[in-house]
């Protein structure tokens, strides 16, 4: 009995640690292409249920497609009406695990798992990342196929037959589903456990959909949770998540009897019929709202009110149409620019308030408004690629070059501040400290370096002789503190006054600021070298 107890736990752990691990990796590949996947999701309520079932099937996991959309919708990228159709195709993707496990994929799980290892070991450069994401996906069944064996004894056990075979209160089998969904944050657990008992004799259908009710409510904890951290956008995805599930809970409870029935005439076997009302619960789901998304979108709006904000990832600007029009184009260019260089200056404070504060969903929020940069820079440097064929002036000429130097100088500074959320990241992990007068030197070479992006922010928008002259006298300045301010924390780490671990932190830290203020510089000779 304890090894078939210890052998169970095991493989939840496995099953549960190769979710994890594959939402990791799969994310990495997935945020590589996420612009399309974005705007893909985005143009229509039926788009996003697509991407949301795409996407959970990928990550095997509703949390994980869940968590995206709402630190897409927080960070600005999405709109919280766009969030609401990828949430109920992260609800009918999820059903794929347990379906899986009914057609007994667990056998075929030690293949994958050799197949995904030998990839990640001995592949070349590009096939590990795929062979990590199919070891994990192998490791996730794995785990379930030694919970079958687990559980095989229990077929024969009279007290757990009874125990399981006797008519219980259907609310207390929601309550055991949804404090099991939210303890371990992934719904096909308990569910896939269900389906195993099934297969070994020892659940009935009756019983075993109440929890399969109560872990689709569970699985809102992790978005609540996320929710909780989110501005207000973030907050009404998670809120509206929860609302679906209680709201198609409320509905199977009701006509339990009649649901039970319904399962039992589609299939004979129980392991079928705890897999088909998982996923006839959340087609109910989306039947139930996928038609009234606009106006429960404001109604959620009213019940959390609040200013939403969204940062398109598309040029807002640029116009195909102005190309034969150099003047205009470029006028049209300089546009673009000062957003791309709104987006990269709102990162920076964002990153630098991460360092004292440590935040993971505002990281995550950094990251996303990277995506924008980056993308707005790409377009941009095609538009002016079209332009340049055009018959330009040689003030034009000057000036879209210019131009492509200083979109390459914005995109550098979110680089940077994307170092710095590393940077932090670290620190917070690793809980290291710095001292107080490292603090105020940071604190001062921070200020000065904010200084200069405003400045420089100023300049694209509008030629300013006192913007040029500052942003140069502040450089400067920053260079001479950068270097004594290493000095300074040399000589405290050799009197024993600083931690031996903050020291590359803090270099770190004021080599990124450093190296923003160039990027400054760079823009702020750029725009001297143009004529009013």
């Amino acid at each position: 009995m304890l090894t078939d107890i210890l052998t169970l736990c095991v493989g939840l752990v496995l099953f549960l640690f190769g979710m994890m691990k594959l939402s990791e990796s799969v994310q990495e590949l997935f945020t590589s292409r996420i612009r399309s996947y974005i705007r893909f999701a985005v143009e229509r309520p039926l788009h996003g249920l697509l991407t949301g079932m795409i996407a959970t099937a990928l990550f095997q996991s509703s949390s994980a497609t869940t968590l995206l959309a709402i630190g897409m919708v927080n960070a600005g990228l999405i709109s919280f009406y766009s969030s609401l159709g990828t949430i109920l195709g992260a609800d009918i993707g999820t059903t794929l695990t347990v379906q899986l496990v009914v057609w007994k994929f667990t056998a075929l799980s030690p293949a994958f798992v050799v197949l995904g290892g030998g990839l990640w070991v001995f592949g070349k450069e590009t096939w590990k990342s795929v062979g990590e994401s199919i070891f994990h996906f192998g490791m996730i069944f794995f785990g379930l196929s030694l919970a079958t064996t687990a559980t095989a004894p229990l077929q024969n056990h009279p007290s757990f037959i009874h125990l399981f075979q006797e008519s219980k209160n259907p609310l207390l089998g929601v309550l055991v589903g949804a404090a099991f969904t939210g303890l371990v944050h992934a719904s096909a657990i308990p569910i896939s456990m269900l389906v195993i008992l099934a297969q070994q004799g020892a659940m009935n259908i009756e019983n075993a959909l109440p929890i399969v009710i109560g872990a689709n409510i569970g699985t809102t904890v992790t978005a609540l949770m996320a929710g909780s951290l989110a501005g207000v956008s973030g907050r009404r995805s998670a809120v509206s998540h929860l609302i679906f599930k209680l709201t198609a809970a409320v509905l199977s409870l009701g006509a339990l009897p009649v649901f039970i029935g319904i399962l039992k005439d589609l299939s004979a076997e129980t392991a079928q019929q705890i897999a088909l009302g998982h996923l006839i619960f959340n087609i109910l789901l989306v039947v139930c709202f996928m038609f009234i998304l606009k106006p429960f979108s404001r109604l959620m709006e009213k019940m959390i009110p609040g200013e939403e904000e969204t940062l398109p990832l598309w040029p807002q600007h640029l116009d195909d149409a102005c190309l034969n029009n150099p003047g205009e184009a470029l006028r049209l260019v300089k546009k673009e620019l000062a957003r791309e260089a709104f987006l990269a200056n709102r990162m920076l404070m964002e990153s630098m308030a991460l360092f004292d504060r440590y935040e993971p969903i505002r990281q995550k929020n950094i990251l996303y408004m990277e995506l924008v940069v980056d993308n707005i820079r790409r377009e941009v440097v095609e538009y002016l690629s079209k332009l340049s064929s055009k018959d330009l002036s040689p003030q034009m000429s000057r000036r879209l070059f210019n131009y492509t130097a200083m979109v390459d100088d914005i995109e550098r500074i979110a680089d940077h501040a994307v170092n710095i959320v590393e940077i932090a990241r670290n620190r917070h992990k690793r809980n290291i400290p710095v001292t107080v007068e490292g603090s105020v030197e940071l604190l001062h070479i921070r200020q000065l370096v904010e200084a200069n992006m405003t400045d420089a922010m100023e300049l694209i928008s509008r030629r300013n002789e006192e913007c040029i002259r500052d942003i140069t006298c502040r450089e400067a300045q920053i260079d001479v503190e950068v270097k004594e301010a290493r000095d300074r924390h040399l000589m405290r780490f050799h009197h024993h006054l600083a931690a031996a671990e903050s020291g590359p932190i803090f270099v770190e830290l004021l080599i990124q600021l450093e190296r923003i203020s160039d990027h400054c510089q760079n823009i702020a000779e750029s725009i001297c070298e143009l004529e009013d």
